[in-house]
């Protein structure tokens, strides 16, 4: 968060130096000084959120893509690769969520025309990657026994063991796609992303196709098959944005490689300082849904089909808000490193009104027709009657998430990642899930008594983020009217 005593075009840590700006960054500059009309301010808005939102929606559909292509080898791939992505899951999410705070420092940097700037931060983010990515390896090695030991079917727990070790090798492409992700969405850059993402899905039905039933005279590898396409989509994935990195620096007569920066230990220190409370805010809400899917399998199979139902429907909705978040991060950077803060606040405000507006349409369509949305999955009759009360929940709480979302992306481009992490904690783990699991267990209100208590904690999160977003976007402005006073 910026200190009001803060110059309102700086970086907000101090420790960042501060470099000259060019005459093409003084333009920009005051480009960013006079106020613009709602309309084109809501149009730039939805340029950068409308491709990020495609990649989250690619991204799921990976993950997807891989289940219904190993359908046809049996339950227990099924089983596997479901198992096998939930180990692997948060922990990767961790890693990506420690380069978020390129969001923060290259947005910024940019808005002030700091170009060199974003260079920078992007080279002490791919340090980053090097460094965890060989922890991050071995947790998942030792995750993977703990996870499919006692209590698994051995043959799920074989298959899943040996889809993990594969996949793991997938694991610095990823954060290199992550980082160079978030420096492409911080200068602005955001069509390349989309690009990646959805051509990844067809590189990886293709080495599926190949991969696992062993076609072009490969070895049918099965599970692991679709381990190795996962890892070669990555690798793809991870070029295409070094490439079109590369394709933006060359634009500006600066060579990417040429001019690598060397490890600035004061520059990784401001990233992980953003990063690591960004990262275990994914984290534990990643884990507050993997907890109410742990209550949820001991309740009857069909609920707990039921369950799975629902979340993947919760999560296809949550990809919108999550790509107007991360939009909205860069453009309330943007602004704050112009020096105009009271154009961040309106992107802040647009791009929750956006992602609220969105998800009440969503709201709509989970009340009005429930049974047919449940049915793309099953036309089990009992999962169709509970699924349609579970989503009638769901839709009570769609406002709220996306509200909820925008804001930690809107405090992001202030530079605020700790609070959201804390509300994370509290309104999760402290409240909704507790209160979820006596709803279910002692009242016995069964899968309803889980998905109240989620419910309840994105009420309680959404409401306190907007509140400090409301309070802390402010602050700028203080201090840019002091400056001109």
């Amino acid at each position: 968060m910026q200190d009001p005593e803060t110059p309102a075009n700086e970086v907000l840590s101090p420790e960042i130096p501060v470099l000259e700006i060019s005459a093409p960054a003084v333009e920009l500059f005051e480009q960013h000084q006079h106020p613009t009309r709602i309309g084109e301010e809501l149009r730039a808005l939805l340029t950068l959120a409308i491709p990020v939102v495609l990649s989250e929606l690619g991204w799921m559909t990976m993950t997807i893509v891989d289940l219904i292509m190993v359908g046809r080898l049996g339950p227990d791939a099924i089983g596997a690769v479901g198992l096998g992505n939930a180990i692997y899951y948060a922990p990767s999410l961790f890693g990506i969520g420690l380069l978020l705070g390129l969001d923060t420092l290259v947005s910024q940097s940019w808005g002030a025309g700091r170009f060199d700037d974003c260079h920078r931060s992007l080279a002490q983010a791919i340090y980053i990657a090097l460094a965890f990515t060989p922890l991050l390896m071995s947790f998942m090695l030792a995750a993977q026994w703990i996870f499919t030991g006692r209590g698994v079917d051995p043959t799920v727990a074989l298959l899943a063991r040996s889809y993990v070790s594969l996949l793991n090798w997938g694991t610095f492409p990823l954060l290199v796609y992550g980082g160079f992700r978030r420096y492409l969405q911080g200068v602005g850059r955001v069509r390349p992303v989309a690009f990646a993402l959805i051509t990844a899905n067809l590189v990886n039905l293709a080495f599926n196709w190949i991969l696992i039933y062993g076609h072009f005279g490969f070895p049918a590898m099965g599970v692991r098959g679709s381990a190795l396409s996962t890892v070669l989509a990555r690798i793809y994935m991870a070029g295409v944005l070094v490439y079109a990195a590369w394709s933006h620096e060359s634009d500006r007569g600066h060579a990417l490689f040429t001019h690598w920066p060397a490890p600035d230990w004061t520059r990784i220190r401001a990233l992980l300082k953003l990063g690591l409370p960004a990262a275990s805010q994914v984290v534990l809400e990643v884990a507050a849904f993997g907890a109410v899917t742990v209550m949820a399998a001991h309740l009857t199979p069909i609920a707990l089909a039921t369950h799975e139902i629902v979340l993947s429907c919760a999560a296809y909705t949550y990809m919108v808000p999550l790509g107007i978040s991360a939009a909205a991060a860069v453009a309330v950077g943007h602004a704050i490193g112009a020096g105009n803060p009271a154009r961040a606040r309106r992107a802040g405000i647009l791009a929750i009104a956006i992602g609220a507006g969105f998800m009440a349409l969503m709201a709509v369509l989970l009340i009005v027709i429930p049974q047919p949305i449940i049915s793309i999955w099953t036309r089990d009759a009992r999962v169709l009657t509970l699924g349609a009360h579970i989503l009638a929940i769901v839709a009570g709480f769609q406002i709220f998430d996306g509200i909820q979302t925008v804001s930690t992306g809107a405090l992001r481009g202030l530079g605020e990642t700790r609070f959201p992490m804390l509300m994370n904690f509290a309104g999760y783990w402290i409240l909704g899930l507790p209160f979820g699991a006596l709803l279910c267990f002692h009242f016995k209100w069964g899968l309803s008594g889980l998905w109240t208590g989620l419910t309840v904690s994105l009420i309680l999160i959404a409401l306190v983020l907007i509140s400090r977003w409301l309070t802390d976007s402010r602050k700028p402005l203080a201090a840019a009217q002091a400056l001109g006073s």
